[in-house]
């Protein structure tokens, strides 16, 4: 395996490259907008409970629909239509600039997140049969998340150069950022095409068995963990709501606001990378298919910061906490993509992605909407009275994980 993830030519590497290329440019889209969606809202007068509802219900869309989208996928081994049917979707953002009527925004918005979730289970679980025998599941995932996540940074930057070119922040100026984003949707398109031809050719994808969908069921563990980050979630305050917030105090400015969202996402690449090479060293040296849950441990506790820095009146705190921000966005997005691939077998692992994402979108909801409830209440306590027992319940399905992953497997 180490042999194999050295030689950055190997068609395992490059597949986990090109795949990572086109997450990149599919986040310069996605995240461009979500960096600036809240603000736009509030400029639209839009109430901080409305947009943490509407970022509740996308987030939840467009984790809960995978279940579906992950069934059909392994019923039907069609990977490629499910990526290019969401990556398509992704129109709507650059549809964006050409409207201010914002129930037809919410409706776009929705769209968006609805096309994440008809193509991941798919890409993942392609990702993860290539990686798993050759370059760990933990490295691919965390590679592709750092080159993703310069998706993310370079983003929000469209928002920040148009904010800082005119000199203003109004409606013009958020239209023509959304309108900007059809460049990289255009490439994006472009370099899907150029992948599928490629990746055909050279029989890189592993097939599905679609006879053997019923052979194997779920483990407990699975369970312990979809429970584990439901609560790790829940407690989880949104960028919806430090954005809405950084805006309505005006403590920064539109394009720093969307610039300090670029910042996070470095952390998040590079939290990716370190976590994902700690998760398969764990794994090898614990000789336990699950040990690379271990490296969880941390997560609740660092979480729990999050509402006291980001929701804070000092700049400082907050840029301390959209740090801290990142590095739980990194070691979630690397460490449970890898850790489904480890606790489900290969012909159910896109239902696995299903449920367990449902979960995280359900918590998502959650948390996003009470959040921004509580913010428009001027109640920050309740906030981070209910992201303290979220994370505490957490920290007991994270003793029940240590306990399972001592004994399975072996």
């Amino acid at each position: 395996m180490n042999g194999e993830s050295k030689n950055c030519f190997s068609p395992a590497v490059t597949v986990i490259i090109i795949f990572g290329i086109i997450s990149m440019l599919g986040d310069v889209v996605y995240e461009a907008a979500r960096s600036a969606n809240s603000q736009y809202l509030n400029l639209l007068n839009v109430s901080a409970a409305q947009v943490g509802l509407v970022f509740g219900i996308g987030e939840f869309l467009g984790y809960s629909l995978r279940l579906i989208a992950g069934v059909m996928s392994d019923r039907s081994g069609r990977h490629w239509l499910f990526m290019f049917l969401g990556y398509g979707m992704l129109l709507v953002v650059p549809l964006m600039g050409l409207t201010m009527n914002w129930n037809i925004l919410i409706v776009l918005i929705l769209m968006e997140r609805i096309g994440k979730t008809l193509r991941n289970p798919a890409k993942d679980t392609i990702l993860s049969g290539v990686a798993e025998n050759q370059v760990g599941v933990g490295f691919a995932f965390g590679l592709q998340e750092a080159l993703d996540q310069i998706g993310a940074f370079a983003g929000p930057l469209i928002f920040t150069m148009v904010f800082y070119l005119t000199g203003k922040n109004g409606t013009p100026q958020y239209q023509s950022g959304y309108k900007l984003l059809t460049v990289p949707f255009g490439l994006l398109m472009l370099f899907l095409i150029y992948a599928y031809r490629r990746i055909k050719r050279g029989n890189l994808i592993p097939e599905t068995a679609k006879k053997e969908f019923q052979s194997e069921n779920l483990k407990l563990v699975f369970w312990l963990y979809t429970a584990f980050t439901f609560f790790c979630t829940l407690g989880f305050v949104n960028f919806s709501v430090v954005g809405y917030h950084l805006k309505a105090e005006n403590l920064m400015s539109d394009g720093n606001i969307t610039l300090l969202y670029s910042a996070a996402m470095i952390v998040d690449a590079l939290t990716a990378l370190l976590i994902g090479k700690a998760y398969d060293r764990i794994k090898k040296k614990t000789e336990i298919k699950t040990g690379g849950l271990l490296v969880l441990t941390v997560v609740p506790f660092i979480t729990l910061l999050l509402p006291f820095l980001t929701l804070s009146g000092s700049t400082a705190l907050i840029v301390v906490g959209m740090v801290v921000f990142g590095i739980v966005m990194g070691t979630h997005e690397t460490v449970m993509r890898s850790a489904i691939a480890d606790i489900t077998p290969f012909n159910k692992r896109g239902t696995g992605y299903g449920v367990f994402n449902t979960s995280y979108g359900l918590a998502l909801l959650g948390g996003a909407a009470l959040m921004g409830l509580l913010y428009d209440m001027g109640r920050p306590d309740i906030i981070i009275a209910f992201t303290c027992v979220a994370e505490a319940i957490a920290l007991l399905m994270y003793f029940k994980i240590n306990r399972t992953v001592k004994t399975i497997w072996q």
